[in-house]
């Protein structure tokens, strides 16, 4: 059975409006919120291995849970996770185990994130509530298809289930995020079929998700996470346009063999002779016009990714270029509402470790300082301190609205000046003016072993500025750290310098990442480059 985007847009819509007027309700007392779903999840999990290790039916507070649940990370957990792949029930929580999400972060190594029912729940009510929002900004997105960013599918995040009792690592796309009958209903407005995440040649899965793009012109919303995932939907339009138009025009598939024999049936479209001549009207770089009815785009505007949101809005002037909330594999930390990036409050337990070490609470968070996130998801995860660093921006009535500073643990070190990426992302913040902040722009050191520096590395529309002043400003920034100052001083590290790369940079890390491109978030810190001499 298939229902039309409009049809199943609403009836996602209503289906969400729950979930809104429970987020409004939260926004007021996020205390209070944030204490209601954490005693919830108690209840729930008391039975689990973990609750009864921890006696979850025996407290009354968060202040409780607090104080005599440990804080975690993916290590103290790497035991149970297994217990729970080879088939153990009600390990760390309650509810079945429905799939092993695979993630590594931007950093790190593969990890299997436990996902049941409840946290599917926790996902769905921040998507409808974020959904609503949009709605009303938006009402004509309702009227037709979205894309979905998808991600191709790795050799080694593919399933793994040998023996019927294990559970299985992956998942069939994004929507299993949300779970139900709203998952059922996204899949519904898909413009791409989630089948292409398993074509395994670039070029293809570039071309096909283009071409099933180039299709709908009635399009209304493209989530993407990357912006420079643009860019490379663009390069595959210059290669392939001939064969796009082609394609288009007769309705035949030339890259159709590189999909699995069960998928190909879903690339039969009939021909449209009429959208291939208004296509080839416009050409392959007047992109912004192919989608004349787009209404929305999604992707990260912060980090590494800041220059190339402002792009995009600066080249979609008629289209809500809206920047992402923060999310990861294993929660919903925030989402946008407005201007806003609050906090998830009803579909996670949030923790926030200050300078001090200490844990905090989401209404006891000061604006202007700087937080690591500790997540309890219900779903197996309690106390689990996520590596990701937020600033508390503002608040949205009660409730912090929240700006991703950077991964923790990343840092530079090559002679001794311990550079961390929060660093690095305040210094690049404040070293163009408002809004003309390159498409791309990072910093990395360069080791030769007999000499270092640092690069500020740019995209080439960054020439609006004076090169040597940008370099000596930040310079100035980065001096401002000790240690680097120090080995500056020494002769340790050499001058800072500044190099142009291709403006597709940021889209190349992501492509280096093995995961969930959902996962990799925007880094403006780059591995070291070992150079020889």
């Amino acid at each position: 059975m298939t229902i039309g985007a409009a049809a199943a847009n609403s009836l996602w819509l209503a289906r969400s409006i729950g979930h809104a007027v429970a987020l409004q309700h939260a926004l007021a007392n996020s205390g209070a919120a944030q204490e209601r779903w954490l005693r919830k999840q108690l209840n729930l999990n008391a039975s689990s291995e973990f609750g009864r290790r921890y006696d979850f039916s025996s407290m009354t507070s968060a202040a409780d849970f607090v104080r005599r649940v440990p804080l975690s990370d993916y290590d103290s957990i790497i035991s149970d996770v297994e217990r729970i792949r080879m088939g153990e029930k009600n390990v760390l929580c309650s509810s079945p185990v429905t799939h092993l999400a695979p993630t590594s972060g931007s950093t790190g190594s593969h990890k299997l994130i436990p996902f049941s029912a409840r946290s599917q729940q926790g996902f769905a009510a921040a998507a409808g509530a974020w959904m609503i929002d949009l709605a009303r900004q938006r009402p004509a997105l309702i009227g037709g298809p979205a894309y979905w960013s998808i991600s191709p599918l790795s050799e080694r995040f593919t399933n793994e289930l040998d023996s019927s009792e294990m559970v299985p690592v992956g998942y069939a796309d994004d929507a299993d995020y949300i779970g139900g009958t709203e998952a059922w209903l996204v899949r519904q407005v898909m413009s791409v079929p989630a089948e292409v995440r398993h074509v395994e040649n670039t070029n293809a899965f570039w071309s096909l998700t283009l071409l099933a793009l180039l299709r709908q012109r009635d399009l209304r919303l493209i989530s993407i996470w990357h912006p420079s995932f643009m860019d490379l939907l663009l390069d595959a339009a210059a290669v392939n346009w001939d064969l796009l138009l082609e394609a288009i025009e007769s309705g035949k598939c030339p890259w159709l063999d590189y999909l699995p024999r069960f998928a190909r049936k879903l690339w039969q479209y009939p021909a449209n002779p009429r959208r291939a001549l208004e296509l080839r009207r416009l050409g392959f770089e007047q992109w912004p016009l192919w989608w004349p009815r787009l209404q929305v785009l999604s992707c990260w505007g912060e980090q590494a990714a800041e220059g190339g949101w402002r792009r995009l809005q600066k080249m979609l002037p008629d289209v809500l270029v809206q920047a992402k909330g923060l999310l990861a594999t294993e929660a919903v930390i925030t989402f946008p509402i407005g201007e806003y990036r609050p906090l998830a409050l009803n579909s996670h337990f949030f923790e926030f470790i200050d300078k001090h070490g200490e844990p905090l609470l989401a209404n006891q968070l000061v604006k202007g300082e700087q937080y690591e996130v500790v997540v309890s998801n219900g779903g197996g995860l309690w106390r689990y301190r996520l590596g990701d660093q937020v600033e508390c921006t503002r608040f949205l009535q009660t409730t912090p609205s929240l700006r991703f500073v950077g991964r923790l643990g990343q840092v530079s070190d090559t002679r001794g000046e311990k550079l961390s990426e929060a660093f690095i992302a305040d210094a690049l913040r404040h070293l163009w003016p408002e809004g003309s902040r390159p498409h791309y722009a990072a910093v990395q050191a360069i080791d030769t072993g007999a000499a270092a520096w640092y690069q500020l590395l740019v995209s080439p529309d960054y020439d609006s500025h004076v090169p040597n002043e940008i370099v000596a400003r930040l310079e100035t920034c980065l001096c401002a750290n000790p240690h680097y100052s120090l080995a500056r001083r020494l002769g340790q590290l050499k001058h800072l310098r500044m190099s142009v790369v291709d403006s597709n940079r940021g889209e190349i890390e992501l492509n280096a990442f093995n995961g969930r491109l959902g996962d990799a978030k925007p880094k403006v810190l780059l591995d070291v480059q070992r150079m020889s001499q």
